[in-house]
C-alpha cells in the first residue's frame, strides 16, 4: 500500500482524506478476491471432487444396503437356487405387477371400447350427415326438374295458344275475305243481270229489217235457243265455278282441321311422353330411396 499511499512530511488534510478512501477501497478489493477466490474453489470441489467418484467411495456409501439387490427379485431370478430357500411353491412376488398390470390392460380396454363407440358414433353421424345432404341435393334436383318441366309447359301452351290465335286470325281474315268476294260476286252478278239483255229487254234482240234476222219487236217471243243453251252453258259454268270453291273451301276448312287436330295430337303425346318419364323417373327415385332406406336399416 505504501506505493499508492502519498507520503509527504507537509501532507495536507485533503491528501488524507484521499488515502484513507484508497485504503479502503484497496481493502474491498481485496476482500472480493478472497471470497471470488473461495467461492471457484468450492465450485471446483463440488463438481470435479464429488465424494462417489473416490476409489474408497463403495466402502463408506450410506446408501450401499439400499442400492444393493434384494436375496429375490422375481420368481425368475437365476440367484434363487434350490439351496438359497429364497422360493418356494405357492409363492407369487410378482402378484402385484400382474394386477397392476391387468388393470392396465382393463383400462386400455375399456378406452379402446370408449374410442370405438365413439368413432362409431362419429361415424354413423357423418353418414347421416351425409344421407341428409343426399336427400337435400335429390330434392333440390327433383324440384328443379319439375321447374323446368313446367317452364317447358307455360312455353309450350304459350306456343300453342299464339299459333291457335295467329290460326284463328288467319281463319278469320280469310272468312272476311271469302265473305267480302261473295258479296263482291253477288253484287257483280246482279249488276250483271240489272244491265243485262235479259231484264232490260236490249233490242238488239230482236234485229230489225235492216239486219241479217229481222224480227218484229212486237213480235218478239223470247231468246232463240242458242242464246238459252249460252245462258244454261253460263250458268253451268257459274255453278261449277261454285262448286268448286265450295269443294276448295272445305278441302281449306278439312285441312285447318286436321292441323288442329294434329297439333292437339301432338300435344296431348307429348304429354302422355312427360308423364310416362315423370312415373319412370319417380319410380327410379323410389327404388333408390328404398335400397338406401333398406341399407340405412342394415347398418
Amino acid at each position: 500500500l505504501a506505493n499508492y499511499i502519498e507520503i509527504t512530511p507537509m501532507a495536507s488534510w485533503a491528501a488524507m482524506k484521499k488515502n484513507d478512501k484508497l485504503i479502503c477501497l484497496l481493502d474491498e478489493r481485496q476482500k472480493n478476491e478472497i471470497k471470488e477466490i473461495n467461492r471457484a474453489f468450492i465450485e471446483f470441489h463440488k463438481n470435479f471432487q464429488k465424494p462417489e467418484t473416490r476409489r474408497e467411495f463403495d466402502l463408506n456409501d450410506p446408501q450401499a444396503l439400499k442400492k444393493d439387490l434384494p436375496a429375490r427379485v422375481s420368481d425368475d431370478d437365476p440367484r434363487c437356487s434350490v439351496s438359497g430357500m429364497q422360493k418356494f411353491e405357492g409363492e407369487d412376488i410378482n402378484s402385484e405387477k400382474r394386477k397392476k398390470f391387468q388393470q392396465e390392460q382393463l383400462r386400455e380396454w375399456s378406452l379402446q371400447q370408449q374410442k370405438d363407440v365413439k368413432n362409431a358414433l362419429a361415424d354413423q353421424k357423418f353418414e347421416d350427415d351425409l344421407y341428409d345432404k343426399f336427400r337435400i341435393e335429390l330434392d333440390r334436383k327433383i324440384m328443379e326438374e319439375q321447374r323446368k318441366e313446367e317452364e317447358s309447359r307455360r312455353i309450350i301452351c304459350t306456343a300453342t295458344k299464339n299459333f291457335n290465335k295467329i290460326q284463328a286470325a288467319e281463319l278469320d281474315y280469310k272468312n272476311e275475305l271469302e265473305k267480302a268476294q261473295k258479296i263482291k260476286d253477288d253484287m257483280d252478278e246482279i249488276t250483271s243481270l240489272l244491265r243485262g239483255d235479259l231484264l232490260n229487254e236490249n233490242p238488239e234482240q230482236a234485229i230489225g229489217r235492216s239486219g241479217k234476222h229481222p224480227v218484229l219487236v212486237d213480235r218478239w217471243k223470247g231468246m232463240t235457243q242458242e242464246q238459252l243453251m249460252a245462258i244454261r252453258e253460263a250458268q253451268k259454268e257459274q255453278v261449277q265455278e261454285k262448286l268448286r270453291v265450295r269443294e276448295q273451301e272445305r278441302r281449306t276448312d278439312a285441312e285447318w282441321d286436321r292441323q288442329r287436330l294434329q297439333a292437339a295430337r301432338t300435344l296431348l303425346l307429348f304429354e302422355r311422353q312427360q308423364q310416362r318419364e315423370n312415373r319412370v323417373h319417380r319410380q327410379d327415385l323410389d327404388d333408390v330411396n328404398a335400397v338406401l332406406s333398406e341399407e340405412q336399416k342394415a347398418k
